[in-house]
């Protein structure tokens, strides 16, 4: 979606236009409900439905074009990830077969994604901190740049970048032990 395609979708979102909201939700769902099944969210539906449910309530406060809407999205998703988190008590991620359907963005990410397994991927996953984590989803299901992230996780760009930077490092560790490369 373009700028200014965005800008006619979200001023008819914000007076209450359905195809406005279908748009939205086409555009935007998909990426965010990857998010939460990689964070191992209890019913990343559910959840899903929830993130857009506070978007719809709070989108005459949103200021901003696209990608600031994009990093606004997953700021919330992130944040309603923490609440459950708390509701339910913390615990560590589990393998989750929907995460083979799970569109990431292109790149070398993308190979390394296709080769592995979700056991593999979420042993990879459990190793990393949980910042680390976020970023690197962010960064591959989420499709995030980099500042995008930043605004999501109420992070500086160096930090995300350290975090991301650190997260490949323990990534590559790992599949040099048990991939050949």
């Amino acid at each position: 979606m373009n700028a200014e395609e965005f800008e006619g979708v979200l001023r008819a979102a914000r007076i209450g236009d359905e195809w406005a909201w279908t748009r939205l939700y086409g555009e935007f769902a998909g990426r965010v409900l990857g998010y939460l099944r990689a964070r191992g969210a209890a019913d990343p539906e559910d959840l899903l439905g929830e993130v857009f449910l506070q978007v719809a309530r709070n989108l005459d406060g949103f200021t901003g074009d696209v990608v600031g809407f994009r990093a606004w999205l997953f700021t919330v998703a992130h944040r309603r990830l923490i609440d459950e988190r708390r509701s339910r008590g913390r615990r560590p991620l589990e393998p989750v077969a929907d995460l083979e359907d799970v569109e990431p963005s292109n790149g070398p990410e993308r190979i390394v994604v296709n080769r592995m397994a979700t056991a593999e991927i979420v042993s990879l996953l459990n190793e990393l901190t949980d910042d680390q984590r976020n970023v690197l989803l962010l960064r591959i299901v989420g499709g995030l740049t980099i500042d995008e992230i930043g605004v999501a996780l109420s992070k500086t760009r160096g930090a995300v970048k350290a975090l991301q930077r650190r997260g490949l490092k323990k990534v590559e560790k790992k599949l040099r032990k048990s991939v050949p490369l």
